[in-house]
């Protein structure tokens, strides 16, 4: 590539391909599968390429923090770069920009070292995609750290007991049916506001989820408490779908003061009214904790382990298996309730060996 290919990316002139000369003279090729898009602005390819793996806007937003990271990442003898003009260089040349023999990957590496392992993760994860698609093998260097999984925050008896107490009285008239559906099907926050009023089966008593995590869809099940709950919400529903100006959100199930389908933010806000009248730190209660209760609830009522899988939703049986590592207060109580059911161990030895076991008493001589 010679410098007649360089392209001016901003009205100072600065040329990102002859800031440096191994940037120009590099013999890497594309692939030849990019070829009919090598002339197109890296940043739309890469996202239309996000949209057609159907990755969530979650993911996808995560993805972007990650790579705009790393792409603002300067090397030695580089001026910094600006973001709006990075996204406009063309495929060919940022396919070389992000080659991972040039050092960026390891100066971009390096500076987010002190954040949270979990968090590396997720940026790793956002550089991997790219350079695949980039047509380059993720170097082995590049190694993920390891993070201790935390055990999942559920509610104690007492607390989900003044949480219910709460949610009864409570004024909006959203608390109720939301708090029900969580504990009842363990639903995501995002699949909670994703949801339909098509999507619910009030006789089979199922509600499909379209589009969960993975862009997966699958079934999850509810009682008669979140018919009830669901019902009695309706009249509330209807009064606020008058308000709705968004066709895409005339179905939702939950609607806002505002006529809008419920946010995750907005569920959040909810649980943290309800934590204050319920007297527990906000800390102790959110969607997740609700999802967690709902999934050890289960496996503390004799549900195994496949079961509990397919209703959360995880791709992996791994992640259900965090499950099993019940806190001691758990413990404890699971314990105490079965050694209860267990009934003396007079029913089981005859009389006679009974007083056959009883001391001797010993007459004095005296």
């Amino acid at each position: 590539m010679g410098e007649q290919d360089a392209i001016f990316l901003s009205e100072e002139g600065v040329n990102l391909l002859t800031e440096d000369r191994s940037f120009i003279n590099s013999k890497i090729s594309l692939p030849p599968r990019m070829e009919r898009i090598s002339k197109l602005p890296w940043y739309e390819c890469w996202l239309q390429k996000l949209r057609t793996e159907k990755k969530s806007e979650h993911t996808i937003r995560s993805y972007i923090v990650g790579v705009r990271t790393f792409s603002m990442t300067v090397l030695p003898n580089e001026n910094q770069k600006k973001w709006e003009t990075l996204q406009f260089l063309q495929v060919k040349n940022f396919h070389i920009y992000c080659n991972p023999d040039n050092g960026r990957v390891d100066s971009w590496l390096n500076s987010i070292s002190k954040l949270k392992p979990s968090t590396i993760n997720a940026r790793i994860a956002s550089i991997s995609h790219l350079l695949k698609w980039l047509g380059y093998s993720v170097p082995d260097w590049i190694q993920r750290p390891t993070r201790s999984r935390s055990l999942p925050k559920t509610l104690g008896k007492n607390e989900l007991k003044r949480v219910l107490l709460a949610t009864s009285q409570s004024e909006d008239c959203l608390t109720s049916p939301i708090v029900t559906i969580m504990l009842d099907t363990g639903l995501r926050v995002s699949e909670l506001c994703g949801l339909d009023l098509d999507d619910v089966d009030f006789e089979d008593l199922s509600a499909l989820v379209i589009g969960g995590k993975g862009e997966k869809d699958r079934t999850v099940l509810f009682t008669k408490s979140t018919v009830s709950a669901i019902s009695a919400w309706s009249p509330m529903r209807k009064s606020r779908l008058e308000r709705c100006n968004n066709k895409k959100d005339d179905r939702a199930l939950f609607l806002s003061s505002r006529g809008n389908r419920m946010n995750p933010r907005s569920v959040q806000k909810i649980m943290d009214k309800l934590a204050d009248e319920a007297d527990i730190p906000r800390s102790r209660l959110s969607p997740h904790t609700l999802r967690h209760t709902f999934a050890t609830g289960l496996l503390e009522r004799g549900a195994d382990l496949v079961t509990i899988q397919r209703l959360l939703g995880h791709a992996s049986i791994a992640t259900t298996r965090i499950y099993l590592e019940i806190g001691d207060q758990t413990l404890r109580e699971i314990y105490h309730r079965a050694q209860k059911q267990i009934p003396p161990m007079e029913q089981y030895v005859p009389e006679e060996i009974i007083e056959e076991s009883k001391p001797i008493e010993v007459i004095s001589s005296e």
